[in-house]
Protein backbone atom coordinates (compact mmCIF):
# COMPACT_ATOMS: atom_id res chain seq x y z
CA UNK A 1 0.00 0.00 0.00
CA UNK A 2 1.20 3.77 -0.85
CA UNK A 3 0.99 6.02 1.62
CA UNK A 4 -0.87 9.34 1.36
CA UNK A 5 1.31 11.89 2.62
CA UNK A 6 0.36 15.04 4.61
CA UNK A 7 1.07 18.61 3.55
CA UNK A 8 4.66 19.92 4.70
CA UNK A 9 4.90 23.09 7.16
CA UNK A 10 3.74 25.98 5.58
CA UNK A 11 6.30 28.14 7.55
CA UNK A 12 8.40 27.63 10.65
CA UNK A 13 8.80 30.50 12.68
CA UNK A 14 10.42 29.33 15.60
CA UNK A 15 13.83 28.27 16.12
CA UNK A 16 13.78 24.55 17.62
CA UNK A 17 14.62 20.97 16.70
CA UNK A 18 12.85 19.27 13.55
CA UNK A 19 11.21 16.97 16.01
CA UNK A 20 9.87 19.60 18.09
CA UNK A 21 7.93 21.07 15.25
CA UNK A 22 7.10 18.37 14.51
CA UNK A 23 5.67 18.00 17.88
CA UNK A 24 4.08 20.93 17.78
CA UNK A 25 2.22 20.50 14.14
CA UNK A 26 0.96 17.06 15.34
CA UNK A 27 -0.38 18.94 19.03
CA UNK A 28 -2.09 22.02 17.28
CA UNK A 29 -3.68 19.47 14.83
CA UNK A 30 -4.96 18.10 18.00
CA UNK A 31 -6.34 21.42 19.50
CA UNK A 32 -8.33 22.34 15.92
CA UNK A 33 -9.72 18.59 16.35
CA UNK A 34 -11.09 19.19 19.53
CA UNK A 35 -12.50 22.60 18.60
CA UNK A 36 -14.07 21.03 15.52
CA UNK A 37 -15.72 18.13 17.43
CA UNK A 38 -17.08 20.70 19.98
CA UNK A 39 -14.83 19.22 23.18
CA UNK A 40 -14.07 22.64 24.03
CA UNK A 41 -14.80 24.30 27.37
CA UNK A 42 -14.14 28.07 26.27
CA UNK A 43 -10.30 28.80 26.29
CA UNK A 44 -10.19 26.34 29.28
CA UNK A 45 -8.68 22.21 29.19
CA UNK A 46 -5.37 21.40 27.89
CA UNK A 47 -3.75 19.02 25.69
CA UNK A 48 -0.01 18.52 26.20
CA UNK A 49 2.70 16.76 24.78
CA UNK A 50 6.06 15.97 25.79
CA UNK A 51 8.89 17.73 23.51
CA UNK A 52 10.73 15.35 22.10
CA UNK A 53 14.35 14.79 23.76
CA UNK A 54 13.53 16.47 26.67
CA UNK A 55 11.93 14.55 29.01
CA UNK A 56 11.20 17.48 31.98
CA UNK A 57 9.97 19.64 29.02
CA UNK A 58 6.34 19.93 27.25
CA UNK A 59 4.29 22.03 25.24
CA UNK A 60 0.80 23.15 26.33
CA UNK A 61 -2.02 26.05 24.98
CA UNK A 62 -1.37 29.42 25.53
CA UNK A 63 -3.82 30.52 28.43
CA UNK A 64 -6.65 33.14 26.59
CA UNK A 65 -6.78 31.64 23.20
CA UNK A 66 -9.37 29.62 21.88
CA UNK A 67 -8.74 26.06 20.47
CA UNK A 68 -9.10 27.38 16.74
CA UNK A 69 -5.85 30.06 17.73
CA UNK A 70 -3.72 27.72 18.65
CA UNK A 71 -1.00 26.94 16.14
CA UNK A 72 2.68 25.35 16.38
CA UNK A 73 4.93 28.35 17.17
CA UNK A 74 2.19 29.82 19.71
CA UNK A 75 2.45 26.47 21.91
CA UNK A 76 4.29 26.90 25.41
CA UNK A 77 7.04 25.12 26.01
CA UNK A 78 7.18 24.82 29.92
CA UNK A 79 9.31 22.31 32.51
CA UNK A 80 7.40 20.30 35.39
CA UNK A 81 7.66 23.23 37.83
CA UNK A 82 5.44 25.46 35.37
CA UNK A 83 8.55 27.60 33.78
CA UNK A 84 8.01 28.60 30.74
CA UNK A 85 11.29 27.85 28.80
CA UNK A 86 10.94 29.24 25.17
CA UNK A 87 10.75 32.58 25.82
CA UNK A 88 6.72 32.83 25.47
CA UNK A 89 5.05 35.79 26.29
CA UNK A 90 2.14 33.83 27.07
CA UNK A 91 0.91 32.89 30.67
CA UNK A 92 -0.52 29.11 31.08
CA UNK A 93 -3.51 28.11 33.28
CA UNK A 94 -2.51 26.82 36.97
CA UNK A 95 -4.91 23.83 37.04
CA UNK A 96 -3.77 22.70 33.67
CA UNK A 97 -0.36 22.72 34.64
CA UNK A 98 -1.21 20.97 38.15
CA UNK A 99 -2.92 18.08 36.14
CA UNK A 100 -0.44 17.27 33.62
CA UNK A 101 2.60 18.24 35.10
CA UNK A 102 1.33 15.33 37.24
CA UNK A 103 1.35 12.97 34.59
CA UNK A 104 4.06 14.11 32.87
CA UNK A 105 6.17 13.78 35.57
CA UNK A 106 5.66 9.73 36.22
CA UNK A 107 4.21 8.59 32.75
CA UNK A 108 7.27 8.56 30.49
CA UNK A 109 5.76 5.93 28.56
CA UNK A 110 3.07 9.10 27.80
CA UNK A 111 4.06 11.48 24.92
CA UNK A 112 0.39 13.03 25.20
CA UNK A 113 -2.19 13.78 28.10
CA UNK A 114 -5.28 15.28 26.99
CA UNK A 115 -8.10 16.85 28.99
CA UNK A 116 -11.66 17.41 28.14
CA UNK A 117 -15.13 18.37 29.89
CA UNK A 118 -16.85 17.12 26.58
CA UNK A 119 -20.55 17.03 27.19
CA UNK A 120 -20.82 12.86 27.27
CA UNK A 121 -18.22 12.08 28.93
CA UNK A 122 -18.38 14.46 31.69
CA UNK A 123 -22.31 13.65 32.14
CA UNK A 124 -20.77 9.76 32.43
CA UNK A 125 -18.39 11.11 35.45
CA UNK A 126 -21.03 12.07 37.52
CA UNK A 127 -22.84 9.01 37.61
CA UNK A 128 -22.02 6.78 40.41
CA UNK A 129 -21.44 3.59 38.24
CA UNK A 130 -19.31 5.27 36.08
CA UNK A 131 -18.36 4.34 32.31
CA UNK A 132 -20.51 1.38 31.29
CA UNK A 133 -18.20 -0.18 28.07
CA UNK A 134 -21.09 -1.71 25.87
CA UNK A 135 -19.88 -0.66 22.64
CA UNK A 136 -16.99 -1.85 20.15
CA UNK A 137 -15.23 1.25 20.15
CA UNK A 138 -15.72 1.89 24.38
CA UNK A 139 -14.81 -2.23 25.18
CA UNK A 140 -10.99 -0.85 24.74
CA UNK A 141 -11.69 0.45 27.93
CA UNK A 142 -12.67 -2.66 29.42
CA UNK A 143 -10.82 -3.07 33.04
CA UNK A 144 -8.48 -0.45 31.43
CA UNK A 145 -10.28 2.67 32.92
CA UNK A 146 -8.78 4.76 36.22
CA UNK A 147 -10.93 6.64 38.05
CA UNK A 148 -10.53 10.12 40.22
CA UNK A 149 -12.39 11.50 42.65
CA UNK A 150 -13.29 15.07 42.52
CA UNK A 151 -11.41 17.50 44.78
CA UNK A 152 -12.41 20.96 43.94
CA UNK A 153 -10.68 23.23 40.79
CA UNK A 154 -7.04 21.55 40.24
CA UNK A 155 -5.04 24.01 41.95
CA UNK A 156 -3.75 22.45 45.00
CA UNK A 157 -0.25 21.03 43.97
CA UNK A 158 -1.12 17.96 46.67
CA UNK A 159 -3.53 16.47 44.56
CA UNK A 160 -0.88 15.54 42.19
CA UNK A 161 0.59 12.47 43.80
CA UNK A 162 -3.27 11.34 44.95
CA UNK A 163 -3.85 11.77 40.84
CA UNK A 164 -1.33 9.39 39.66
CA UNK A 165 -1.93 7.03 42.20
CA UNK A 166 -5.47 6.73 40.87
CA UNK A 167 -3.90 7.07 37.50
CA UNK A 168 -1.64 3.93 37.44
CA UNK A 169 -0.59 2.18 34.35
CA UNK A 170 -4.14 3.17 32.70
CA UNK A 171 -4.57 4.95 29.39
CA UNK A 172 -7.25 7.09 30.27
CA UNK A 173 -8.99 7.85 33.46
CA UNK A 174 -12.68 9.48 34.74
CA UNK A 175 -12.19 12.07 36.50
CA UNK A 176 -15.67 12.44 38.69
CA UNK A 177 -18.27 15.37 38.25
CA UNK A 178 -15.42 16.78 36.27
CA UNK A 179 -14.39 15.29 33.38
CA UNK A 180 -12.03 12.62 30.87
CA UNK A 181 -8.47 12.62 30.96
CA UNK A 182 -6.99 10.25 28.00
CA UNK A 183 -2.78 9.74 27.29
CA UNK A 184 -1.11 8.65 24.06
CA UNK A 185 1.83 7.41 23.03
CA UNK A 186 1.80 9.76 20.31
CA UNK A 187 -0.91 12.66 19.64
CA UNK A 188 -2.99 10.59 17.55
CA UNK A 189 -3.32 7.60 20.24
CA UNK A 190 -4.47 10.40 22.95
CA UNK A 191 -6.81 11.97 20.34
CA UNK A 192 -8.15 8.68 19.11
CA UNK A 193 -9.12 7.45 22.79
CA UNK A 194 -10.72 10.32 23.45
CA UNK A 195 -12.74 9.63 20.48
CA UNK A 196 -14.20 6.86 21.01
CA UNK A 197 -14.96 7.23 24.79
CA UNK A 198 -17.13 10.42 24.05
CA UNK A 199 -18.37 8.44 21.51
CA UNK A 200 -19.09 5.09 24.08
CA UNK A 201 -20.39 7.39 26.50
CA UNK A 202 -23.77 9.53 24.13
CA UNK A 203 -24.37 5.24 23.20
CA UNK A 204 -24.51 4.98 27.25
CA UNK A 205 -26.44 7.97 28.20
CA UNK A 206 -28.77 7.38 25.10
CA UNK A 207 -29.13 3.55 25.86
CA UNK A 208 -30.33 4.35 29.80
CA UNK A 209 -32.29 6.69 28.43
CA UNK A 210 -34.57 4.42 27.19
CA UNK A 211 -34.96 2.05 30.06
CA UNK A 212 -34.82 -0.82 28.40
CA UNK A 213 -32.61 -4.03 29.51
CA UNK A 214 -28.91 -3.14 28.48
CA UNK A 215 -27.65 -6.67 26.02
CA UNK A 216 -23.85 -6.97 27.06
CA UNK A 217 -21.48 -9.71 25.44
CA UNK A 218 -19.81 -12.13 28.06
CA UNK A 219 -16.79 -10.73 29.92
CA UNK A 220 -14.58 -12.99 28.33
CA UNK A 221 -15.46 -11.59 24.77
CA UNK A 222 -15.54 -7.93 26.17
CA UNK A 223 -12.04 -8.49 27.35
CA UNK A 224 -11.01 -10.40 23.91
CA UNK A 225 -12.35 -7.10 22.08
CA UNK A 226 -10.22 -5.06 24.70
CA UNK A 227 -6.90 -7.03 24.04
CA UNK A 228 -8.11 -6.58 19.99
CA UNK A 229 -7.81 -2.62 20.81
CA UNK A 230 -4.36 -3.07 21.87
CA UNK A 231 -0.99 -2.17 19.54
CA UNK A 232 -0.42 -5.93 18.97
CA UNK A 233 -3.85 -7.02 18.53
CA UNK A 234 -5.25 -4.78 15.70
CA UNK A 235 -6.20 -7.92 13.21
CA UNK A 236 -7.79 -5.09 10.83
CA UNK A 237 -4.37 -3.12 10.10
CA UNK A 238 -1.90 -4.79 7.58
CA UNK A 239 1.29 -6.13 9.48
CA UNK A 240 3.81 -4.11 7.50
CA UNK A 241 1.28 -0.87 8.56
CA UNK A 242 1.56 -1.86 11.77
CA UNK A 243 5.56 -2.81 12.35
CA UNK A 244 6.27 1.21 10.50
CA UNK A 245 3.11 3.54 11.77
CA UNK A 246 3.68 5.53 14.98
CA UNK A 247 0.52 7.40 14.50
CA UNK A 248 -2.99 6.30 14.35
CA UNK A 249 -4.24 4.79 10.64
CA UNK A 250 -7.32 7.95 10.77
CA UNK A 251 -4.52 11.05 11.88
CA UNK A 252 -2.96 11.62 8.29
CA UNK A 253 -7.05 11.79 6.53
CA UNK A 254 -7.07 14.30 9.82
CA UNK A 255 -4.15 16.34 8.83
CA UNK A 256 -5.37 16.78 5.45
CA UNK A 257 -9.07 17.60 6.13
CA UNK A 258 -7.67 20.13 8.44
CA UNK A 259 -5.38 21.35 5.54
CA UNK A 260 -8.28 21.80 3.28
CA UNK A 261 -10.27 23.55 6.18
CA UNK A 262 -7.51 26.15 7.78
CA UNK A 263 -3.82 25.28 7.45
CA UNK A 264 -3.17 27.64 10.05
CA UNK A 265 -2.67 25.00 12.71
CA UNK A 266 0.81 24.57 11.05
CA UNK A 267 2.05 27.99 11.34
Amino acid sequence: MTAITTKPPASRSLDCSDAEWAMRVDLAACYRLVDAHGWIDQIYNHITARVPGEPRHFLINPYGLAYNEVCASNLVKIDLDGNVVDGSSYGINAAGYTIHSAVHAVRHDAVCVLHTHSDASTAVSCLDEGFMPMTQGGFQFYNRLAYHDYEGIALDLSERERLVADLGDKWAMVLYNHGILTLGETVSHAFSRLYYFEQACRVQLDVLATGRPIKMPSPEVCEHTAKQWEPNGRDWEPEADKATRSDTPEWAAYLRMLDRKDPSFRD
